[in-house]
Formats: structure tokens, C-alpha cells, sequence
């Protein structure tokens, strides 16, 4: 599979980022025949970018084979219809290694993951995102930031390796966002909302561009007409479309977070996408009243 150009990759970040489930049989084996059809609804709906092994992925859950063996079956699935990005991160041998096989399967660039470890110096950040890049052969890298903990100097060195393209910025504080913005203006960077369509609008504002989605496994066309209302700075039918997903996102929030890919899997269930439940520690099943819920939203939901 052949990756997508810098520039092809440069401007689907300025759109919406995909995250990908990873399907599971009844046994919690890998089924990924099971993604297809949803690469398929997404990639038809117009989603700009599609990435694998990303938090909706359940990455940290994965193990190591497995992650290697989505990144060549959710490229191959996508089929050069859209760019690709795959997620890397655990420790450096895994995060090179994933890099290499990202790089073999036609990914056009990585999705480097923030370091849950709770020794993380700011310069080792810095070298550890440098050898996932080498070890990819010069693929582009997006930084993915839950949290700016590494402080402002740090991020602005990342932004400044070479081969850094984008930073998905996960954090509800868009002006130190913009602060790193200003300090790397010099930069050709997408700084995208890493919070997916609710927290578009004020990144937007202060001058990110698109958004990460795990809606597109459920409703793509829903998150492409968010973006595309956001794009012609329609503000009030940006807000009217969230709105009508904002339930969706709040029970994705329930359990501090521990529904976020409980609440998609349940939903594709709903919708005859069966992709297995997610692996513990996320919440499942749903509550009964969740799933109440969540199948009348389903059922209401505008087309």
C-alpha cells in the first residue's frame, strides 16, 4: 500500500481524524473482517483521515502482535481512499517497532501517543519522539498531547523536530494552546482539537483546525457536516449539530471516561455492527439506564 503525499496528509489533518475501533470476536480474539464496513461508511461519508491503533482503539489494551496486525489490516482496509496515521507509543522497542510496521503498511504518518509513564523527563519526550520518527524511515509525526505537564518549552521543542507535522491537542485549554501557537508561527503545523466535535468550536477559535472523532465509527456524516459547518464559520449550525450529539458524548464521559469506547461498541451493536466488547478495564455492559438511553438516541437521531 502506498502512502499518501506530505501535502495530501498536511491538509486531510486540517479536516476530521477518525479514530478506528478495533473489533474483537466473542472469544476477544482480533476480528479485523469486522472494521470493514465501518472504513467503508467513513471513507464514503468523507472523512478526511483515518487512524488505527489510536484511544478508541483501545491501544493500551492491545497487545503488542495485535497492534502490529491492525496497522497493516485497517490500512489495507482503507485502501488508499484516505490517509492514514498509526498510533505508536508504550515503551521505545514497542514505539519503534510499531513505527517500522506503521511505515510497511502504507501508513502515510504516525500518531505518537503521550507517555503514561510516571517518570517522564520533557527532554526525554523530546528524544524518545525523535527515535520513533527515525526508526519509521521519515514518516510525518503528529504529537498527541492529553496535557501540557511537559511544559511549553518542551512542546515547542517537539513542534521543532524534524518530521513533526501536527499536535493533536487533548487538553480544554485553548490559550496555552494558542501560546504554543505563537511560539511556532514560524511552523507550517496543524494543531488539531483533540477533543473531538464538542471542544472544536472554541479551538477553532483560537485557530486550530479539525478535529478527532470516534463518532465516525457511529454517524460520520454527522461529524463531516460539524466540520464542514465549522469550516465556513457557520457557528450557529455548528452549535445546532453538536447539540444534537452532545448525549452522545456525555455517556462516553460516564465512569470517569470508562464508557468512551463501551458507549461506540454498544452503539454499533445497536446498528447490526456487532465489533465485540471492549476489554477491561473500560466499563462494560453499559448500565441499563445507559443503554436505555443510548437506543433511544440512536433511534432519534436526525439522519
Amino acid at each position: 500500500m502506498t502512502a499518501f503525499a506530505f501535502p495530501q496528509l498536511r491538509a486531510a489533518l486540517n479536516g476530521i481524524s477518525g479514530i478506528l475501533v478495533t473489533p474483537f470476536d466473542e472469544q476477544d480474539q482480533l476480528a479485523p473482517h469486522k472494521l470493514a464496513p465501518i472504513v467503508d461508511r467513513a471513507v464514503a461519508a468523507g472523512v478526511h483521515c483515518l487512524v488505527v491503533n489510536g484511544n478508541t482503539s483501545e491501544f493500551y489494551g492491545l497487545s503488542p502482535e495485535e497492534a502490529v496486525t491492525m496497522a497493516h489490516a485497517a490500512t489495507e482496509q482503507v485502501g488508499g481512499r484516505a490517509p492514514v496515521l498509526g498510533g505508536v507509543g508504550r515503551d521505545i522497542g514497542q514505539a519503534c517497532r510499531l513505527a517500522r510496521e506503521s511505515a510497511r503498511a502504507g501508513a502515510s504518518g504516525l500518531m505518537v501517543h503521550q507517555l503514561p509513564d510516571p517518570f517522564v523527563a520533557p527532554r526525554g519526550v523530546v528524544e524518545y519522539v525523535k527515535r520513533v520518527s527515525d526508526a519509521s524511515g521519515g514518516l510525518p509525526v503528529v504529537l498527541y498531547l492529553r496535557n501540557e505537564n511537559i511544559g511549553l518549552a518542551a512542546i515547542e521543542a517537539l513542534c521543532r523536530l524534524p518530521g513533526v507535522v501536527g499536535i493533536k491537542w487533548a487538553s480544554p485549554t485553548p490559550l496555552l494552546m494558542g501560546e504554543a501557537m505563537r511560539r511556532t508561527a514560524d511552523l507550517d503545523l496543524a494543531w488539531v482539537c483533540g477533543l473531538a466535535e464538542i471542544w472544536a468550536p472554541p479551538l477553532y477559535a483560537m485557530g486550530a483546525r479539525g478535529f478527532t472523532s470516534g463518532l465516525i465509527n457511529v454517524k460520520p456524516a454527522h461529524s463531516v457536516a460539524i466540520h464542514q459547518a465549522l469550516e465556513a464559520a457557520d457557528y450557529p449550525r455548528a452549535r445546532t449539530l453538536i447539540e444534537q450529539m452532545r448525549a452522545f458524548e456525555s455517556l462516553r464521559a460516564e465512569e470517569q471516561n470508562g464508557c468512551n469506547v463501551s458507549v461506540v461498541k454498544a452503539a454499533l451493536q445497536l446498528l447490526g455492527q456487532d465489533c465485540g466488547a471492549p476489554r477491561p478495564p473500560a466499563a462494560w455492559p453499559l448500565t441499563d439506564a445507559s443503554a436505555q438511553e443510548l437506543k433511544k438516541l440512536l433511534a432519534g437521531w436526525p439522519d
